[in-house]
């Protein structure tokens, strides 16, 4: 799909929320989302100097994969305003054999159900739309918030990865009893 037929069109629709693709006008929300603090604890910090690190990562990141894998990471935007909320979506990682979901939430939507919606519409899409065999997740070990959303979403930590785009040891999360949504 070329990144022109990428439109702010909902993907993904819940009770509270819509999830769609992310396109290069949501530069300036990923700016903020991804130079956050607490992203920057328990994701990583892509070294973002401004705007433009947000668009060239738009583009070859989720927009790459979305274009490779037919999925990616994908913005959730509240209903009744537009507000856009965060990240939730799945990704294909280099170093996993599953496609992984992955979120990330501004501080100030926490303790919402925000995460816990979206997550389960994207598992959701995953394996009713997508036909995916399974989806796993990895968090750091600092990370406790995401552990007991995991567990929420039927994910249970199974083993410990090191993937080298994050070199350090990751808590790898797969469905419990191997039962897919």
């Amino acid at each position: 799909m070329e990144p022109a037929i990428l439109s702010a069109t909902p993907l993904i629709s819940t009770e509270r929320l819509t999830l769609r693709w992310l396109t290069l006008a949501d530069a300036p929300f990923i700016f903020d989302l991804l130079t956050n603090p607490s992203w920057l604890q328990y994701i990583g910090d892509k070294g973002f100097k401004g705007v433009e690190d947000a668009r060239n990562y738009i583009e070859t990141g989720p927009i790459a994969m979305y274009q490779r894998c037919g999925h990616g990471l994908y913005l959730v935007e509240r209903k009744t305003d537009g507000a856009p909320l965060g990240l939730c979506g799945l990704i294909k990682r280099d170093g996993l054999d599953d496609v992984d979901i992955g979120y990330g939430f501004m501080p100030q939507y926490w303790a919402q159900g925000y995460a816990l919606e979206s997550s389960l519409a994207v598992l959701d899409y995953g394996y009713q739309t997508l036909h995916l065999p399974r989806i796993v997740a990895i968090t750091s070990d600092d990370n406790p918030a995401s552990m007991r959303l995991l567990e929420k979403l039927g994910l249970r930590h199974t083993a410990n990865v090191r993937l080298a785009a994050i070199d350090e040891d990751m808590l790898l999360y797969t469905p419990a009893d191997g039962i897919c949504i």
